[in-house]
């Protein structure tokens, strides 16, 4: 078994990151045995389909590399890089654009949003995307990748990519990998809108609760997070057409191991003046750990960058077999 996933370095993680992924992946590290292995991996490649200097790049990625670490990778068990360090995934890419269908292409749903009326203006970076996704995935025979419902996509398309090569070539080169819904997938909204998703690009840092907020600022969000006026239900069925409330409730849950139910039966007939308290202090007391192991480790950018090379080596291994073979099937000599 091989899992593989990454998250792009675009800023500091939040709470929707932490508790929708990144805890799914210390969890996923942590029950590997034998010969299974992680790889995880910071995306600045596809970083680079939105503007950004060079510098703030360079700091996002160490930044991230910092704040996965402080939320529990372990580079000695998990393989932690970055895709730049990595050529293989570029050089893939471009073979697998041999490959890969305009058609399949047109049909990807994010490039319709991300791109929106302006199709014309935006890059073929963006366009391409979902193929170097593909090549992320591939080049290590990865056997499982978790995935959320808008990149569920992506990876139909890299088992296409992935299924048509081996065909067209004849060999039986790529594994085609399996989706990892994971049994506890929390989906964290805005705490100024609990039907949009906590976004680390909304421009209210309101709506979201930063990995490195500290303690006041965390209880500062959550007594000004949105709600209405009614009390809690008794049971969860009573928060439909509540989406802020719902949205509480489901955090609570989901840092306290407990179901929703149960969360609004210790609360039942209490306002939220009463909940948000007991909910910020337990946000405080989840995330201060990770906040100040991640404040340690980002000052220290050669530490930092040993980590991220150390994982690139292994990466890089891992995935030349792979590679030369791609090569190898499609008669280019390298």
């Amino acid at each position: 078994m091989r899992v593989l996933s990454g998250i792009q370095p675009t800023g500091n993680l939040h709470l929707g990151n932490y508790l929708g992924a990144i805890r799914n992946w210390v969890r996923m590290q942590d029950e590997m045995t034998g010969d299974a292995q992680c790889f995880f991996f910071l995306a600045d490649m596809h970083s680079i389909t939105v503007h950004e200097g060079r510098e703030a790049r360079i700091r996002n990625v160490r930044d991230m590399a910092a704040a996965l670490v402080a939320a529990g990778i372990d580079p000695d068990r998990s393989v932690l890089f970055n895709q730049a360090r990595v050529p293989a995934h570029a050089e893939l890419c471009w073979l697998l654009n041999g490959t890969a269908r305009i058609g399949w292409l047109n049909r990807m749903t994010q490039f319709k949003d991300k791109a929106g009326k302006d199709r014309e203006g935006a890059s073929v970076g963006l366009f391409v995307y979902p193929v170097l996704q593909a090549a992320d995935i591939l080049a290590y025979q990865a056997t499982h990748v978790p995935v959320g419902e808008d990149q569920k996509q992506h990876l139909e398309l890299a088992r296409d990519i992935a299924a048509k090569f081996n065909t067209d070539f004849g060999v039986d080169l790529f594994t085609l990998p399996d989706p990892i819904i994971p049994k506890e997938s929390a989906r964290i909204m805005s705490l100024r809108d609990g039907t949009a998703k906590m976004s680390k690009s909304d421009p209210s840092d309101m709506s979201r609760i930063n990995l490195t907020d500290d303690d006041d600022a965390i209880m500062a969000k959550v007594r000004k997070a949105k709600t209405d006026p009614e009390p809690l239900p008794e049971t969860a069925e009573g928060l439909a057409g509540r989406p802020e409330a719902g949205n509480l409730v489901g955090i609570f849950a989901t840092l306290s191991g407990a179901t929703a139910d149960a969360v609004c039966a210790d609360f039942a007939g209490k306002g939220f003046g009463a909940f948000k308290p007991a909910l910020g202090e337990l946000l405080v007391e989840t995330l201060r750990p990770i906040r100040e192991r991640f404040l340690e480790l980002r000052t220290d950018d050669a530490a930092l960058d040993a980590i991220l090379d150390k994982g690139a080596a292994k990466a890089a291994a891992a995935a030349e077999p792979t590679l030369r073979a791609a090569y190898d099937a499609m008669g280019l000599m390298r």
